[in-house]
């Protein structure tokens, strides 16, 4: 699935790596810079209110979530200082399989916040459609939207990494980051990027804001 814009002929390695970097520098120029900004400020009064992250998605975008809490809990951190408070949902393989079997596929994320979340806690969802489209086993991303929701119905911010339209995210997201591709490899790509881009714009605001207190 999602490969449809590189679903081109070419000649050479050269032609297609060429035309792989013309979509990449496409996303660039049409990445929405306010939705970047938005979902930074939201992070970042986390970090200030001592409030958790809660992080998830599903398939590759779950090693992106993974990629993202680790890089949050400890790429920012300044010696002697507090640090993000930032978990991936899926990385407790017992907790998750237990879910699954006990709960089902769909419970698997809303489950753990039913245990963990707090007022002014931020989740943060990673998917390549955002909830859009259907697959064998139904609708994609339930389990995200649902514990998107739950976030949202007590008042916490929701933040969403989406490809193609958006899907979902774009009604459920207080920041909806999307990169404007329909392509799976282009999206989940550039969702490493832009995680890069928040965790270092992220470190530089911590480092700033504790030499000013």
């Amino acid at each position: 699935m999602g490969a449809e814009e590189l679903k081109v002929d070419h000649d050479t390695h050269e032609e297609y790596i060429e035309h792989y970097f013309e979509h990449v520098k496409d996303i660039a120029d049409k990445a929405d810079r306010q939705e970047i900004a938005k979902a930074i400020d939201i992070l970042f009064q986390a970090w200030k209110d001592d409030s958790q992250v809660f992080l998830f998605g599903n398939g590759g975008s779950a090693s992106t979530a993974t990629h993202f809490a680790a890089d949050l809990s400890k790429t920012t951190m300044t010696k002697g200082k507090k640090r993000f408070k930032g978990m991936s949902l899926f990385d407790n393989v017992p907790l998750v399989s237990a879910w699954i079997n006990d709960e089902g596929w769909e419970n698997v994320y809303l489950g753990q916040l039913e245990n963990l979340y707090q007022p002014g806690d931020v989740v943060l969802a990673v998917s390549v459609h955002g909830g859009k489209g259907r697959c064998n086993a139904g609708q994609w991303s339930q389990n995200l939207t649902k514990a998107m929701q739950y976030a949202k119905d007590r008042g916490g911010k929701v933040i969403g990494m989406a490809g193609f339209d958006g899907g979902a995210f774009k009604e459920l997201c207080d920041s909806c980051i999307i990169v404007p591709k329909d392509s799976t490899p282009l999206v989940e790509g550039f969702h490493g990027d832009i995680q890069h881009l928040i965790i270092f714009r992220l470190k530089e605001l911590v480092e700033k804001y504790q030499e000013e207190q």
